[in-house]
């Protein structure tokens, strides 16, 4: 896989999507995202399948983590175990002794697939969802806090904050250039409908914001405060500023992602969100290589 076949990924998995959850969540800059992560090598961990009119019918990649998508009108021929099966070969070749996948909860042939495999649950992701019907009322910030958007000069600062508190849960620390791939960086990264909290001139809390043209809704892509500022209600604070933001940019909806080991699903209910479709994240032992 190359940059040149990200248009025609976006195509295949908004196919799975629709096909799945009804609507598109995928935009082409996650994907191309996958492509530059530290260490995959697209030529050696990622694999393309195409049928015999040459349209994308599947497609998988392997680093630590995979992902494999087949399309529906393909499913149901072997060709997700076939990219399982290349998918665990290969993470044994580059020296992994573990693999994980995600699989959501409504798709019970892939879940009875990982299933057969010996995958094993190790955590939940839900994507939760926001209905701005009215504009959201946004409450009064805590003593001494300010509320702003996102400008040019933050995201270094943005990049130490998040990290630091995603050092609680994480299993490794993303770099600068990393963490810029997936946010600060994507074509959809919205610093308008982003918020930042500041405490004495001090950056203490974020939310980080995309706005992907393919769903027609806001998405909220992190959220972090630092640990010496919680429980004043500032994360809360900061979605409710990106949520009134992309309402007032016409959309009506805005959805975040999160999972069971954050232990955030309780503040976002309370906010008012709701679970729209959960997944299981498996993993695999694959031996000592």
């Amino acid at each position: 896989m190359t940059g040149d076949d990200i248009s025609d990924v976006r195509r295949l998995v908004s196919a799975c999507e629709r096909e799945l959850y009804g609507r598109v969540r995928t935009d082409a800059g996650g994907i191309a995202a996958v492509l530059a992560r530290p260490g995959l090598v697209p030529e050696l961990d990622t694999l393309l399948i195409h049928d015999r009119t040459g349209h994308l019918a599947a497609r998988a990649w392997v680093d630590r983590r995979s992902e494999v998508d087949v399309h529906p009108r393909h499913r149901s021929r072997g060709l997700g175990a076939a990219l399982l099966d290349w998918a665990e070969i290969r993470a044994r070749q580059a020296g992994c002794v573990q693999i994980v996948q995600t699989v959501p909860d409504d798709d019970p042939e892939a879940v009875a697939l990982l299933r057969s495999r010996g995958y094993e649950p190790m955590v939940t992701e839900w994507l939760l969802e926001f209905a701005m019907p009215d504009e959201p009322a946004v409450p009064e910030p805590p003593a001494g806090v300010t509320v702003r958007p996102f400008r040019p000069g933050d995201e270094h600062r943005a990049h130490q904050l998040i990290e630091d508190a995603f050092d609680e849960w994480q299993q490794r620390r993303n770099s600068y250039q990393e963490w810029a791939r997936h946010t600060v960086e994507r074509p959809t990264f919205a610093p308008t409908l982003s918020a930042l909290a500041f405490s004495g001139g001090q950056l203490v809390g974020a939310a980080i914001a995309l706005d992907p043209p393919e769903t027609g809704e806001g998405y909220i892509e992190q959220v972090a405060v630092h640990r010496d500022h919680r429980n004043q209600g500032i994360a809360r604070l900061l979605l409710l500023h990106a949520f009134r933001a992309f309402h007032r940019q016409g959309r009506r909806t805005c959805t975040l992602g999160t999972h069971s080991e954050t232990g955030a699903l309780t503040l976002y209910l309370r906010v008012g969100m709701r679970v729209r479709h959960s997944s299981t994240v498996c993993r695999k032992s694959l031996g000592v290589v």
